[in-house]
């Protein structure tokens, strides 16, 4: 196989000094950073259909970068040439891990019998790239959102064709999956909503999609997945209400259609966003429900109302997002790059240094993140912050040894209670400050 890449090397650790647009400058895979190797705390994957196949386009425009690694578009000598491409691509980076949707890997064909030929074949590809090497497929999907035939969904489709397609999908994309050893599967509902509540039946939809979800469960354990499920929440964008608003949201169904044992949580930072809240947020309602499994690392612009995947680079925001996990015990999956380089940033080069910009930012974060857990202070304030319920009335309400009367009777001897102490946010954010940026 000739080199792709030709003139870049392995991507080494020089140190926070270097200034080789070419090195890492904070990744160093065998760093011991609490007590684990960074590369055990940060799986790191590649994204095939943003890596691979975006040209970058837009609505405005054809795309500006060539992904055709010297074979002619749209064919299988494109499919397999994209297959040497992301290896190389991975080795050169020593990133151990790949995600995929099921149309990334090949042109989807009109008859599904021969796009799933299409599939085995370049799948046989893949596991022979595979041999020899440590990389694995952290997750792969099936894409129910480009086609025309899911303008109305694929399990909250009104059409029962549609969602025999979907289903079969889904199937193919589970054997690819699992004969790529993959270590999770993730729905993410792009048009899984809805525009108007005049033409919707939300009950029966969400139904629905339970259905599609419950028997990829019992398929997928049928042919030995072991792995989790996952959702990916996403708020809006295509459609103006999705289902899967946020983790909350997605988490809640789960539970009310008897999911949750098999699914957790696939967190996106820009979807985090166009959902208002915090990627800190969605990680931390995520892991208290015992559903943080995996995570889409990129970020997105507030300024913007859409998906922009940008590939992160903001080291306060890793920073929170690494304490989460750090304090979550790690995840079941891995941090795949769900991120593209800019229009204008459309050579090779560009590739490779998005993914060190995404990985350093995300060793920087870990690093920061642990600094923050053994500096303590915002451990401590916690802890003092709820002690009122460590002793006296406090502990028997958390306990359960007491109930609305006597609470009542304690109430009255008071009188009236002291105000709750101060929550010192801005103190606390400076701890923060201090340990980014502090010697």
């Amino acid at each position: 196989m000739a080199e792709i890449f030709k003139n870049i090397s392995k991507i080494e650790y020089e140190g926070a000094d270097s200034k080789n647009p070419l090195a890492f400058k904070f990744y160093d895979a065998d760093k011991i950073v609490f007590g684990k190797k960074m590369s055990e705390h940060l799986p790191f994957a590649m994204a095939w259909w943003h890596n691979l196949c975006a040209e970058g386009g837009d609505m405005f425009g054809r795309g500006t970068a060539d992904k055709s690694f010297g074979a002619k578009v749209g064919t299988t000598e494109h499919a397999k040439a994209k297959v040497d491409a992301g290896f190389e691509f991975m080795q050169k980076l020593g990133i151990k891990y790949f995600c995929f949707h099921d149309v990334d890997l090949i042109p989807e064909a009109d008859d599904i019998k021969e796009t799933n030929n299409r599939l085995d074949e370049i799948s046989d590809y893949i596991l022979s790239k595979m041999q020899g090497t440590d990389i694995k497929c952290l997750w792969g999907t099936a894409n129910m959102f480009s086609n025309p035939r899911y303008m109305n969904g694929a399990g909250s489709t009104n059409s029962a064709d549609v969602y025999c397609f979907a289903a079969a999908q889904i199937k193919k994309a589970l054997d690819i999956t699992v004969k790529l050893g993959g270590r999770g599967y993730v729905f993410w509902g792009g048009r899984e909503g809805y525009e108007t509540l005049l033409n919707t039946d939300v009950k029966f939809e969400q139904e629905n999609i339970a259905r599609l979800m419950r028997m990829a469960v019992d398929y997928g354990r049928s042919i030995g997945f072991k792995g989790d499920f996952y959702i990916e929440p996403k708020p809006k964008e295509p459609m103006k209400h999705q289902y899967d608003f946020d983790a909350a949201t997605a988490i809640g169904f789960l539970r009310q259609y008897g999911l949750d044992k098999d699914f957790k949580m696939n967190i996106e930072a820009n979807h985090a966003t166009l959902a208002g809240h915090t990627f800190e947020h969605e990680l931390r309602i995520s892991a208290i429900n015992g559903m943080l499994g995996s995570i889409d690392a990129n970020q997105g612009d507030c300024l913007l109302g859409w998906d922009t995947d940008e590939f992160p680079f903001d080291a306060y925001s890793a920073t929170m997002c690494m304490y989460e996990v750090l304090k979550a015990g790690g995840l079941t999956g891995g941090f795949n790059f769900d991120a593209k380089t800019r229009r204008p940033s459309n050579a090779y080069e560009d590739m490779f240094e998005a993914y060190i910009l995404g990985m350093d930012t995300f060793a920087l974060g870990l690093i920061k993140a642990a600094a923050l857990i053994g500096d303590g202070r915002i451990d401590e304030f916690k802890k003092q912050r709820y002690s009122s319920f460590s002793s006296g009335i406090g502990a028997k309400i958390l306990s359960g040894k007491t109930d609305l009367k006597e609470l009542s009777a304690y109430a009255e001897k008071l009188g009236k209670p002291e105000g709750p102490s101060s929550g010192k946010q801005e103190y606390l954010e400076s701890v923060v400050n201090q340990v980014l940026f502090g010697k």
